[in-house]
């Protein structure tokens, strides 16, 4: 399989190391600064918590020619639309792997509805300039899987190939009969706390703010109340039953977390406001139109 990993952040950079020491056919879209450095350095990725840094040979590419079986999309909410156009003349199935709430029509609209597939990334880390410097798996998230589906829901002979081939490379992923619920349901819980984190400036001093907390989980338990299907995973469904008084309490231990405190809840940048501002417009979508 020929693949492209298109978007060179933290998570693109990961995924396509990855790949690429599994002995895939990968190569990885970057534009700029971060253009040279990849091609002066490969990508150099460090294991948070762990002295040294590898240097990864990832072919890149700047304008990339096309004949790909799978391009893997990372680039952040409010900056898919910009990048249909290209992603249409490229040919191949698409997977975004991204925060996404507006279902699988705008995409298919852009690139052919038959080339799309979604799927959530459940990898995690910074730049510490051109390092990449991944995070260190909790207990949790090593269990996590990376959820892909079709927009249907169907397990299709492509779905499996790609799921075969991440699993192949140590990759854990695993096939999501509705992934756009999946989709929607995370974006009902983390908009709400990706919003007060960065009104706070972090996780940290968000869970000193109990008040703050309290209205997060308002607009989470509002966010899922609208949805237009049950939450998936059904286990969202507790942020609606369990009592208040023992949610804002167990939500303020996570704020606190290493999980937290060293995941993008931390970033406070422009980038990250447009991205929940478009994730927003998105969910106010879906639920007016149910």
């Amino acid at each position: 399989m020929k693949l492209l990993v298109y978007g060179a952040g933290v998570l693109g950079s990961l995924f396509a190391a990855r790949l690429h020491e599994a002995g895939h056919d990968v190569s990885l879209l970057a534009r700029g600064e971060r253009l040279a450095a990849l091609r002066r350095s490969g990508v150099l990725l460090a294991e948070e918590g762990r002295p040294g840094v590898r240097r990864i040979p990832v072919p890149v590419v700047e304008d990339p020619a096309g004949g790909y079986d799978l391009v893997a999309v990372f680039v952040r909410t409010h900056q898919v639309d910009t990048v249909l156009e290209s992603l249409a003349g490229l040919g191949g199935d698409v997977l975004f792997l991204l925060a996404w709430a507006g279902g699988a029509e705008p995409l298919g609209a852009g690139i052919g509805a038959g080339r799309v597939l979604l799927g959530f990334p459940a990898d995690g880390g910074t730049r510490d300039g051109d390092v990449v410097r991944r995070r260190a798996p909790s207990l949790l998230t090593r269990r996590v899987a990376i959820p892909v589906g079709e927009p249907d829901g169907r397990v299709t002979p492509r779905l499996e190939r790609v799921v075969g081939a991440f699993r192949a490379a140590g990759i854990n992923a695993r096939p999501e009969s509705r992934m756009d619920a999946w989709l929607t349901t995370h974006a009902a819980f983390t908009v709400p706390l990706g919003q007060a984190a960065y009104a706070a400036g972090g996780p940290a001093a968000l869970a000193d703010d109990p008040d703050a907390v309290r209205a997060m989980l308002h607009l989470m338990r509002r966010n899922l109340a609208a949805l237009p299907t049950a939450p998936v995973p059904r286990g969202f469904a507790a942020l609606r039953t369990l009592p208040e008084g023992l949610l804002v309490p167990s939500l303020r231990r996570f704020l606190r977390s290493p999980t937290a405190v060293h995941s993008g809840l931390s970033d406070t940048s422009p980038a990250t406001a447009a991205e929940l501002e478009r994730l927003t417009e998105q969910l106010h979508a879906r639920a007016g139109a149910r």
